[in-house]
């Protein structure tokens, strides 16, 4: 007879959010500072709530904060925080507090696992999760730590003549700590029972409780992440939306083709630059799987999208023939290239007008629908958006701009359910680029199809505020083996060649 399934131990991210943001500067605390459109609480909050082995998440919120928190939980819709509780007055005493609630409902010899982690750390990956979590299978402490590629000294202060080295540790053995910080229940309370009779009881972290008072206890580390990085100092806030800016997006794929149908059956689409190119292949796909699409474009029906009047037009007269717009969707562009100073204006007003002006136009003739309908806006940006190249100025700043603008609406119409997204293809084989450039080697450029395959997964994605990167794949190494980091390194180098 086979041995009963022994039962999954449940696992609960405890969000540990109670700093105050002094050291950043600000009046509130760091955790609610807006980093790439959203609060970066709620980053944090939406990487455990996509975690498929956590089970909920409690929050541990500064003092006189909780409400904000909670606004920020109902209207994420982050359905697995089932408790936000006031912390304490130190990062210890917070814990001790998290640690009471856990055991609250427990029955006898119960256990849980626990993953502690600072709200300010935004970046985390599910495969640092995931490791954590396999890790409480073997181990009941776990630590999270990269290496130190800094040399690190110890020093001591002499008089007042200041700080002198007096060791200089192997590097080689040096780790600079991360979280989540992840436990046995059990574990973790035992030793807080422990340290609460010790009078010069203090530590700035939950694994070194365990060290100093159950010094049997094993305490694993999983390798972490140069990308989660911590948000303390003010810098943090400038380099954590950049990377925010950098980081690939994948945008989820439906399981087949009935699920494309079922999701755009019945659904209206109007694609300004549909007349060819990766406007033409995504009003294709759409209409295949039974949406009704409105395909614009000034060589097919003289939609010229740089004339609002012609922009109200188009809007309205898909509306008044379906009854709804879902999704409004801009690819319209022109590439000029040459330098700045012997630009004429002609060339610099168009440039402005088509790349920049007209889907400001579009965002506002196409709010009223996407209200209605809680659709969303998707604008597309170039590979060189990041970087400003020599007699490029005025595609790539353009370009610039609708990540910006993508980011800044997408805030601005949450309330309204509207999403906003930006689509930022690798150089890509159209015929605006085929005119610039002329015919370039097979295999080197992405196919019109391949993106206009991912921008109907945005589309029906949950996503706002994203910059979702469509990227050839290298047939030796699936994206899903890069770590953020590596994915956002690369897309800075290869940018500095793309257009």
């Amino acid at each position: 007879m086979s041995a009963p399934h022994e039962a999954k131990t449940r696992t609960t991210a405890v969000v540990l959010a109670g700093g105050t943001g002094q050291r950043v500067g600000l009046a509130i605390p760091k955790q609610l500072l807006k980093i790439a459109g959203k609060a970066v609480i709620e980053h944090t909050l939406t990487i455990f709530e996509q975690a498929e082995c956590v089970d909920d998440v409690i929050v541990l919120m500064a003092p006189g904060f909780v409400p904000d928190v909670e606004k920020i939980i109902a209207k994420a819709g982050l359905t697995k925080v089932t408790r936000v509780i006031e912390g304490g007055a130190t990062r210890n005493e917070t814990t001790e507090r998290a640690i009471r609630a856990l055991g609250e409902g427990l029955t006898e010899g119960e256990d849980l696992n626990v993953l502690f982690h600072d709200a300010v750390r935004p970046l985390l990956s599910q495969r640092v999760i995931k490791d954590c979590v396999d890790a409480l299978d073997r181990y009941q402490a776990v630590d999270v730590a990269i290496p130190s590629a800094d040399t690190i000294i110890v020093t001591r202060t002499h008089g007042g003549d200041g700080e002198f080295i007096t060791d200089v540790p192997d590097r080689s053995r040096l780790r600079r700590g991360q979280t989540p910080q992840a436990f046995k229940l059990s574990t973790i309370r035992r030793a807080y029972e422990i340290a609460a009779g010790d009078p010069n009881f203090q530590a700035t972290d939950d694994c070194s409780v365990v060290l100093r008072y159950l010094p049997d206890v094993p305490i694993y580390v999983v390798a972490g992440d140069e990308y989660n990085m911590k948000v303390t100092q003010p810098v943090d806030v400038f380099i954590a939306d950049k990377l925010f800016q950098l980081a690939s997006t994948a945008a989820p794929r439906q399981a087949d083709e009935a699920a494309y149908r079922e999701l755009l059956s019945g659904r209206t689409l109007v694609v300004f630059g549909g007349s060819y190119g990766i406007g033409a292949d995504i009003a294709k796909l759409a209409e295949r799987y039974g949406a009704t699409v409105y395909a614009l474009g000034r060589s097919t029906t003289g939609t010229h999208v740089e004339n609002p009047e012609h922009v109200q037009e188009a809007l309205a007269t898909a509306y008044a023939e379906s009854g709804r717009v879902d999704y409004v969707i801009n690819t319209a562009g022109v590439l000029r290239i040459g330098k700045l100073a012997e630009t004429d204006d002609a060339t610099i007003q168009e440039a402005l007008n088509v790349n920049y002006l007209a889907p400001v136009h579009i965002a506002r003739a196409s709010y009223k629908y996407l209200a209605e309908t809680k659709g969303q806006l998707l604008l597309y940006t170039s590979s060189s958006y990041t970087r400003g190249r020599a007699e490029y100025s005025l595609y790539s700043s353009t370009k610039a701009a609708m990540v910006n603008l993508t980011q800044a609406l997408a805030d601005e119409w949450a309330g309204e359910g509207i999403r906003v997204n930006c689509v930022n293809p690798e150089r890509t084989a159209t015929p605006m680029r085929t005119k610039a450039f002329g015919q370039e080697p097979a295999g080197s450029l992405l196919s019109s199809e391949a993106v206009a395959r991912t921008s109907l997964d945005v589309l029906l994605s949950e996503l706002t505020g994203h910059v979702i990167d469509v990227r050839q794949q290298d047939p030796t190494r699936g994206a899903s083996e890069a770590s953020g980091f590596e994915q956002a390194l690369a897309s800075v180098l290869d940018r500095q060649e793309d257009v």
